[in-house]
């Protein structure tokens, strides 16, 4: 691991508040103009590991949509990137009844 690698992955403390549960699904990025097509690796009520080519930097905003039925409207931070694989993004629900599915769909995965 390079010395760059290494300060991205494991230069800031550990910040969750909530636990990750492995999760795979596609995403969706709206940033800016371009649309962005992705994959969530881990999810939890307050974030997610979202797997990218080409990752966006730390401080980077932008509204996704994860893939269930019907889609699920994110607002996203940027928190921590590893480069080559993705980001750690903070996210909150867009749609007031967007918190009740996220809980939902954290639950069925807690559960598993």
């Amino acid at each position: 691991m390079s010395p760059d690698n290494a300060a991205s992955t494991q230069g800031s403390p550990e910040r969750r508040y909530e636990p990750r549960f492995p999760y795979y699904a596609g995403l969706e990025i709206e940033w800016g103009s371009a649309i962005l097509r992705a994959h969530v690796r881990e999810i939890s009520g307050d974030g997610m590991f979202i797997e990218m080519e080409h990752p966006l930097w730390i401080g980077a905003t932008f509204q996704a949509r994860l893939a269930l039925s019907p889609p699920l409207t994110l607002h996203c931070v940027v928190r921590r990137v590893e480069p080559g694989r993705g980001i750690g993004a903070s996210v909150k629900t867009a749609e007031p009844e967007g918190d009740l599915r996220l809980k939902a769909l954290i639950h069925s995965l807690s559960t598993r």
